[in-house]
């Protein structure tokens, strides 16, 4: 087996211990399968954990993270033939997780079941391609840049019921399901104005625009520079370098290629990310990102991309807005001043987005919020909102995706239906909009509403 991501962090593992149960075949990669000490801690209920959102829905243990590892390990062992990765239940299993890299925090031994997807997704396309659905899913950022008239044909899909049916029909995506409409127009930084260079170095921070901000939430990477510079911070908007391919192409991150496995084309756009941010990194800038599965793709997916010590400078270097945010509040540098939202935000509830709680960025939301005078909120107690990316809008997972919803999220935001709702996750408010027709704020936007001007 050839593996397609670099594993090479895991090539110690299991040394040495007899009782590691490492694969026959895979190399490193059956090494980071192995690390799962089948403890069954991810067939757990408990509303306080993320993992693993598949089991939790169908109480199906092979649908949880260690049946998934002990599907693995057998396919690696050729205990299910030739064509291993092809074997349905396999199939089955790996389809239903969504990423939401709850394992990797909650799990004892950090199994880090959704790289380990990606790999499987990669491997299975090596041979049997990559669908239409997929192609279009991935190439997303490139569509809405060369071809500004998709949002219409958007909208129109999510207007008539017989178009909604033929995506369904021919490409496979849910006709029960409303598409996220692009916004009428997309983030420019050209058309704001920028305050790089007036300041201090150590007080410029880099603002990385997402795909989803730039061309679905806008007002998010607004809010966000205005947020930052209140706070006393020359905000400079993160651009390809001048001899990159497409320098016209704003910058992504590869999030869309690497949840359809399409690993390629994601390091392709990892080096455009990493030639605009590595020179950022060096001068002693942050890099902050508004998106969490995009942003803390630089962080994590990139080390399995095979792209070496750039990736790692710039990882050390990037944080989400509210990482950010409450770094600086605790070290008293951040400069803005709030006052009381009032009557209308009197009670809020905040659902963290998976990637958030894995990397422990649900404490920074905590003292983000804080700063805000009289500021009531409470955390929702929730595994996987269900949307996971595309996962979602696919019509064999659509009514696994609301049931995952219908587990605590959605019941606790119909329980309270006058309250403020604040989700940093683009998919997440994108299920919200479903579930219960509410619009969730992005905690830039609630931090710009609250700034004394």
């Amino acid at each position: 087996m050839k593996t397609l991501l670099d594993w090479s962090s895991y090539q110690d593992a299991g040394m040495g211990d007899a009782y590691a149960d490492i694969p026959k075949t895979g190399g490193n990669f059956a090494k980071a399968v192995a690390v799962c000490i089948n403890s069954r801690a991810c067939e757990s209920n408990n509303p306080k954990m993320v993992m693993c959102p598949s089991f939790r829905v169908s109480g199906m243990p092979e649908h949880s993270t260690g049946g998934r590892v002990r599907l693995l390990k057998a396919a690696l062992n050729g205990e299910l033939g030739a064509a291993a990765f092809d074997d349905p239940a396999l199939a089955e299993a790996m389809t239903l997780c969504v990423g939401c890299k709850g394992c990797k925090r909650e799990c004892e031994n950090e199994v880090d079941m959704a790289m380990i997807k990606l790999e499987y997704m990669a491997q299975r396309q090596t041979v049997a391609g990559v669908s239409l659905r997929s192609r279009l899913f991935a190439g997303l950022p490139h569509i809405l840049h060369r071809y500004p008239w998709v949002k219409a044909w958007i909208s129109l899909r999510n207007r008539l019921v017989w178009s909604a049916k033929w995506g369904e029909r021919w490409l496979g995506i849910s006709a029960e399901r409303r598409l996220p409409e692009p916004a009428r127009l997309p983030f420019s930084a050209a058309e704001t104005e920028q305050t790089a260079g007036i300041g201090a170095q150590e007080r410029e921070v880099v603002l990385f625009v997402d795909t989803f901000t730039r061309y679905f939430d806008p007002d998010i990477a607004v809010a966000a520079q205005t947020v930052l510079e209140a706070a006393g911070y020359s905000v400079i908007f993160a651009q390809p370098a001048k001899n990159a391919s497409e320098p016209e192409r704003p910058l992504c991150c590869g999030r869309t290629w690497l949840a359809q496995g399409m690993v390629d084309a994601a390091r392709a756009e990892a080096e455009r990310v990493l030639a605009a941010l590595l020179p950022h990194a060096r001068a002693g800038r942050t890099i902050v990102g508004l998106e969490p599965s995009c942003l803390l793709s630089l962080r994590d997916e990139y080390r399995f991309l095979g792209l070496g010590d750039d990736a790692l400078e710039v990882a050390r270097s990037a944080l989400l807005f509210e990482e950010f945010v409450g770094r600086e509040s605790t070290a008293k540098t951040f400069n803005a001043t709030f006052k009381p939202l009032g009557d209308a935000c009197n009670f809020t509830l905040v659902h963290g987005h998976c990637h958030q709680k894995a990397v422990g960025a649900m404490k920074s939301m905590r003292k983000v919020l804080k700063l805000i005078p009289g500021f009531r909120f409470e955390l929702i107690e929730s595994s996987c909102c269900g949307m996971a990316g595309s996962f979602g809008l696919e019509a064999e997972h659509a009514e696994t995706a609301q049931a995952m919803a219908e587990q605590s999220l959605l019941p606790a935001l119909r329980a309270a239906p006058e309250a403020l709702v604040v989700a940093n996750g683009f998919s997440c408010r994108h299920q919200i909009r479903l579930g219960v027709r509410r619009e969730g704020l992005h905690v830039a936007q609630l931090l710009r509403d609250a700034l004394i001007s």
